[in-house]
């Protein structure tokens, strides 16, 4: 049963042309950083499991941030799964995919965008009832020509290109019409979390919203 208040991984990626992806190593900043994203139009915010944080930083803005969906990145295992639910995160990104991950996250609730980059990883993930997908890493992968070669056998698949993309490149992805959004990086870089630049941040934030044309 699909909880209250909860997000299929479609509507996750037709929010907004990007996902945020979000390496945070303060807590601090958790709070702060998602409300700068939002004031800027952003409200799916995917902070990576790639810091002793991350799991503290999603539960902070779960809590104090309601107008943000938060979701966990880096998924990897069916305990990340588990974790990132209890911590309050409303969807998952993963960047690869295995059924035990995809089971556990319809167990706990969580939307799922699984990573594929090759036509077996998605008829696997296919096969487990998954349309909307991560296409990772995507630039290395084969980038636009990639997404256009799986537009014919994947007809019916919807990709998050996430890996290489920037503010040049995203509106090329996003003029694909199997593309849904990206995951940028670009939003919330190192040194404007070090700076607790949050004005610049929201405005970022703000110029994603331009880049589908």
């Amino acid at each position: 049963m699909t909880p209250p208040n909860s997000f299929t991984a479609l509507q996750v990626m037709q929010d907004a042309p990007v996902i945020p992806v979000i390496v945070l190593h303060d807590v601090a900043h958790a709070v702060p950083m998602a409300r700068a994203l939002v004031a800027g139009g952003l409200r799916m915010l995917e902070v990576t499991l790639r810091t002793p944080q991350a799991l503290a930083c999603i539960e902070a803005i779960a809590r104090e941030v309601p107008e943000a969906v938060v979701g966990a990145g880096t998924v990897r295992t069916v305990a990340d799964t588990v974790a990132a639910a209890g911590a309050g995160a409303r969807f998952a990104v993963s960047p690869g995919y295995t059924p035990a991950v995809g089971k556990a996250c319809r167990s706990e609730g969580l939307a799922l965008l699984p990573g594929v980059a090759t036509a077996s990883e998605i008829m696997m993930a296919q096969d487990d009832g998954f349309t909307e997908m991560k296409f990772f890493p995507a630039v290395q992968s084969g980038g636009v020509g990639m997404l256009k070669a799986w537009s014919g056998p994947f007809f019916d698949i919807r990709f998050c290109p996430t890996g290489g993309i920037t503010p040049q490149n995203a509106p090329e992805f996003l003029a694909l019409p199997n593309v849904a959004c990206v995951g940028g990086s670009w939003l919330v870089p190192a040194n404007l979390l070090a700076q607790a630049d949050w004005a610049l941040v929201t405005e970022l934030a703000k110029q994603t919203l331009y880049l589908r044309e």
